[in-house]
């Protein structure tokens, strides 16, 4: 039977899909290879493929930090969802990618607090990964970057290939990247309902997660994509491939790990990767310092929201 609880953590989904998969094809829509509507199909089929066949590592280690920090009851667990989501729903609105990942861990220390077993120090796998991310993306796009330079450069100049390599390039690219996306972010969505609580198995975990993400995917990923897409550093058509396929290799490394982390570091990191190859100078640091700010917010807002709802278990 299904449980209304589980709401919370589809509402977290929606908004992981409207703001971390415009990651995914971000690039491709806005230097014009891929048109937005292809780009948004393609992601919801994949992420919901992703979650299917790779989401369980995840989703297994979410409950389990999620339980062992005080989330014990089905109540507890609405409240802590629903502050990520309400975290995630604002970053959106304000045109911010955030990390998923940042404001369901946040929650859930945040939710722990009042019960005196917020667990900070198995939290510290996950912290790792919010640093290791965009430096892993960053150092992933820096490497490709100037490998496509010299043994492609020449090829490049010739339009036929350029246009054909620049666009199944981008569709692959895309597809891994959704793949990855429900695979390691699915865990963020639905975990905490799974494992000791067994409001839902991990069947029902990785299903119900990867169709939210999907939905918020096809209903309102257009406004962050644009943030990515064309406001951090100017993206040629091959800078934008790169960037696509080092997040998603950074991403789909953590989904093996079984740690969920964010698909918005990894793809900012791959493009100040990219930046650094083409100059400091290409870089706009008032938008990176804006998206940096919002990522230290997100933890913050989520785990105080998480308390000011746990009042009221």
């Amino acid at each position: 039977m299904f449980n209304p609880i589980v709401l919370a953590g589809a509402f977290l989904g929606w908004g992981l899909g409207a703001n971390d998969s415009a990651n995914i094809f971000g690039t491709a829509v806005y230097s014009k290879v891929i048109k937005y509507s292809t780009a948004i199909i393609l992601t919801s089929i994949f992420v919901v493929l992703g979650a299917l066949a790779d989401g369980d590592k995840g989703i297994e280690k979410i409950s389990d930090y999620a339980f062992a920090g005080g989330i014990t009851t089905a109540t507890g667990a609405f409240m802590v969802m629903m502050a990520a989501a309400l975290t995630v729903m604002v970053m959106t609105i304000l045109k911010l990618p955030v990390s998923t990942s940042q404001a369901v861990i946040g929650a859930i220390i945040g939710g722990g607090v009042l019960s005196g077993e917020a667990n900070f120090a198995a939290g510290t796998k996950f912290f790792g990964a919010w640093v290791l991310t965009p430096l892993g993306g960053l150092i992933i796009a820096f490497i490709i970057y100037k490998i496509v330079v010299v043994f492609f450069e020449d090829k490049l100049n010739d339009f036929r290939f350029y246009e054909i390599f620049v666009k199944v390039g981008y569709i692959g690219a895309g597809i891994f990247g959704a793949y990855s996306l429900g695979a390691n972010n699915v865990a963020n969505v639905t975990g905490i309902f799974a494992g000791e609580l067994q409001i839902l198995t991990t069947q029902q975990a990785v299903l119900i997660g990867g169709i939210s993400i999907a939905i918020g995917a096809l209903t309102y990923s257009k406004p962050v994509m644009s943030t990515v897409g064309e406001r951090i550093v100017p993206m040629t058509p091959i800078a934008g491939f790169i960037v696509v396929v080092s997040a998603s290799i950074t991403i789909y490394i953590y989904a093996r790990i079984g740690i969920p982390v964010s698909t918005s570091q990894a793809v900012i990191g791959a493009i100040i990767g990219i930046g650094l190859n083409a100059g400091v100078d290409t870089i706009n640091i008032k938008m990176l310092r804006n998206i940096m700010v919002g990522w230290l917010l997100t933890p913050t807002v989520a785990g105080l929201l998480s308390i000011a709802l746990s009042v009221f278990v």
